[in-house]
Parts: C-alpha cells; structure tokens; sequence
C-alpha cells in the first residue's frame, strides 16, 4: 500500500537497502520519502542525487548529533540550543547553579533587574516539567529553556555571569562516526579548536589520522583514567564520551568534570538512563536517537503545512516532554490584535516569541499577534497543528 503513503520512511541498519527503499517507494507514488544514510562516504554524493533518487529528506543520525554538540561547545553556556526564524531565534537550555544570580528571582523579578530581554519559557525541576508563569521562582538545579535574539541571549548570558572564555582545547572519546563527524567540524579553518581524538581499534586510529589532518588522533583506550591523564584532560575545556558504551560514557565524563574540565558531554542512547543523569550530575547529554526523532517529526510537520497545518518549525525539549513550535499565522483567526493578557491561553501553553518582519519580539500581556507573524510557542501538549489550538476560543 505504499502507493497511497503521504511519507514513506526506511531507517533499517543498511544505507544501501534505505536508498534503494525509498526510490521503489516514490517510483510506486508515495509523495514524500526519508531515509537514513549514515556512511560519510555517502553523504555528499546522495545529497547532490537525492532528487533524482526520489529521496526527499536524508537523514544522518550521527552527523546531526555531532552538529548538536558542535553547537554545544560554540555557546559554552548552553547545555542544547534550538534555532527558529532561521536562525534569527535561538533557545537553549541552561543549568541554574548555586552562584547564579537567578535563584530566588521570579520571572518578573528577573525581567526588571536584567536589560538582556528574553523569556523563561518551559523549566526542568528534578522529575517535573513546567510552563511558567510571571509568578514562578527559580532554584538551585533548574534546568531553564531561554529564548530570545541571538544579541539579547549573550547580553542575558553575560549579565548572569554564564558567558566565559571560549572553549579551545576538546578531548573526544571514540572514534566513531559521531567522533569523525565531530573532529571534521571543530577542524575548520575558521575554528581555532585544538582537538584530540582517542580511539581503541589501530587500523581506524590510523584511518582517522589521515582523514583529519587537522586532529591529533591517538591509539588507546580512552576509558582509562590513566590514559586520560597522560593525554592531558586537565587541561581541556571540553571532553565529549563518545565510546558507543551508555554507561562508560557518563562515567568518563563525569571523571573529566572532576578533573576541572569546564564542559562534559555524554552520547547516552538509552532511555531507561534518562531520569539518572541529573541525580548522577550528568549535565549535558545527546541522544541520537531523540535527535532523528525530533528532525524526522518536524519534517513531517512542515509538510503537513503545506496541506493545512501552520507548523514551520518543531523541536522536542526535556525528554520528549514539552514541544517547541514555530507556527505561520497566516489564517483569518479571531485572537489577531488582541492583547495577549486579553486571550484565554490553555494551560501549560506559552507564547515565547513573536516574529514580525525582521523584527523579534519577546512578548508581554500587552503584545498583539498579527496576521502574517511567525510565534514560537512553547506546549507539553502534543500534535497542535494550528495557532489557534493554543488558546480557547
């Protein structure tokens, strides 16, 4: 029946039965075809055929998740970072320390005492996830989403003491294919990383050594303590644990923490591992998994746009727990130039961002959408399609 499929997507262990999967599946009619590609080998040959292979979208989990913490490691503050409006809007996940000036503060407090305008707009509190209110008081060991222009984020940053020197020297654990795709990032010329790589099997440490000229790639095992010291990790500013190992992974980057590194980050793709990191102190993680999951959905979403849906954009935050949309406010809709305090808004709804020609709003009760903006709303309810499903109306 793939004739009638809006979207048929092959995710098997095999790049080559993918490809092949989707080009029969369009050649018989279905409209919209994703397959996973994961060998580097692959990747700019399909991109420059996919339309002729009847392939739509291409997705590479371990590509996308090193883009991620690539991110990660240019913004040291952030622990995630979600981009709308093309990039004009960024959102991104900090942790609330001790010494952080915004413990104690509730969100109006907060918007007083700081000139960098953003929004708190979905908080991690142990188990618990909440939309908040202008009422609500951050604690020590929140996890805060942030959104805002990328100018008033660094002014937020810089004002709350988060904004450091930038990280230069990354230590990276395996040299697998997140590990390569990782290493090719941070090596660009017009990054000035100092990037060491270590990988257990000697013929891909060899493999690695000539196809990243620009990495320092040494044979061992880099779970062991000894060798992590020999090689330096006190003096690194990143380290990311990349050894395909769940739990060898939070091990060696919480023992890279406590040996002063300023950021960790763990590949976890177990689920049931989830709920521990923040108990274990585990702060910044990546899941491919969860990755290709939110991609593959927002993907499908826009689509759905186009046939009637006003969902541009979609992110999943806090295990899968709360959505992050981007809606088009294109329909003749009732809630238009009305005052935001004005609307009843459903619960565990918020409107996080108003984007209005090249301009980027953080909005207040005083706020009014227009037709033709773009909102950013932030939601632990699930498949909202329109604007118009986030108020009662």
């Amino acid at each position: 029946g793939v004739k009638d499929a809006d979207v048929a997507i092959a995710l098997t262990n095999s790049d080559e039965l993918n490809i092949w999967a989707c080009t029969v599946a369009n050649k018989l009619g279905a409209q919209s075809t994703i397959a996973r590609v994961r060998n580097p080998a692959y990747t700019s040959q399909i991109l420059d055929m996919k339309d002729e292979l009847g392939i739509s979208m291409i997705i590479n989990p371990e590509r996308e998740t090193a883009r991620e913490i690539h991110h990660v490691i240019n913004l040291p503050a952030a622990l995630q970072i979600e981009r709308f409006a093309k990039g004009r809007v960024l959102m991104v996940e900090i942790a609330v320390e001790a010494d952080c000036p915004l413990v104690g503060e509730s969100l109006i407090s907060m918007s007083k005492k700081l000139s960098g305008r953003v929004l708190v707009c979905a908080v991690q509190r142990g188990e618990s996830v909440v939309i908040p209110s202008g009422h609500f008081v951050i604690q020590e060991g929140d996890r805060i989403h942030v959104t805002s222009d990328a100018a008033s984020l660094a002014d937020f940053l810089d004002e709350i003491g988060l904004v450091g020197a930038p990280l230069k020297n990354v230590m990276i654990v395996g040299g697998g294919k997140i590990g390569f795709y990782l290493a090719e990032f941070l090596g660009s010329k017009r990054r000035k990383y100092q990037v060491k790589l270590i990988e257990a099997d000697r013929s891909v440490a060899e493999e690695l050594a000539e196809l990243l000229p620009r990495t320092m790639v040494i044979h061992g095992n880099g779970t062991q303590h000894d060798l992590l010291r020999e090689e330096g990790v006190e003096a690194m500013d990143a380290f990311v644990a990349l050894s395909g190992n769940d739990e060898e992974n939070i091990i060696v980057s919480m023992f890279a923490e406590k040996m002063g590194v300023k950021k960790a980050i763990a590949e976890v793709r177990s689920d049931d591992l989830y709920g521990m990191l923040s108990q274990l102190g585990v702060k910044n993680h990546v899941s491919p998994k969860n990755i290709v999951a939110s991609r593959v959905v927002s993907y499908i979403r826009a689509l759905a746009n186009k046939r009637g849906s006003n969902v541009l954009t979609l992110y999943r935050l806090v295990g899968n727990r709360v959505e992050a949309l981007e809606f088009a406010a294109k329909n003749q809709l009732s809630i238009y130039d009305v005052p935001l305090k004005e609307l009843t808004i459903k619960p565990d709804c918020l409107i996080a961002c108003i984007i209005r020609g090249g301009e980027v709003i953080i909005p207040d009760g005083n706020s009014c959408i227009r037709q033709g903006d773009n909102v950013i709303a932030v939601t632990t309810h699930k498949n909202f399609d329109d604007l118009s499903d986030l108020f009662d109306v």
